[in-house]
């Protein structure tokens, strides 16, 4: 009985890091992809972002704003994969099924993240298609 006990309790541990860490990682990749994006949108070196608590100017200025949302969405949503991903493979218990079904959602946790990463980019591209 003992030893089942302290199998659920690692158990339990594990479970708790990748929750962290998966949180840590999104909020982290979150607050870098927003900085960057900005600083980009805006032409500007990445030091140089204060704009002094004024709304923004133009159109331009509301689309890269709405940009960075939707980037933080798609972060915070990878982020929920990967930790639903993460659990569900140390709940797997060697169960095949499961265990496929856990990589499956790592993987789309991957690609909600690859997205996220190049969303600045394709908006740059498609604002030289528009010729914005």
């Amino acid at each position: 009985m003992i030893q089942r006990s302290r199998f659920t309790t690692r158990k339990s541990l594990l479970i708790t890091a990748v929750i962290v860490a998966a949180v840590t990682l999104g909020t982290l990749l979150e607050l870098a992809l927003a900085h960057f994006a900005q600083a980009t949108a805006a032409g500007l070196p990445t030091e140089a972002l204060a704009d002094g608590g004024k709304g923004p100017d133009s159109l331009n200025a509301v689309i890269d704003n709405l940009r960075n949302v939707i980037v933080g969405l798609l972060v915070a949503l990878a982020t929920l994969f990967l930790t639903v991903g993460g659990v569900r493979y140390i709940l797997a218990g060697g169960d095949p099924g499961e265990v496929e079904a856990a990589k499956k959602t790592l993987r789309y946790a991957a690609l909600g993240y690859g997205i996220a990463v190049l969303a600045p980019l394709l908006v740059s591209v498609l604002k030289g298609i528009v010729g914005a």
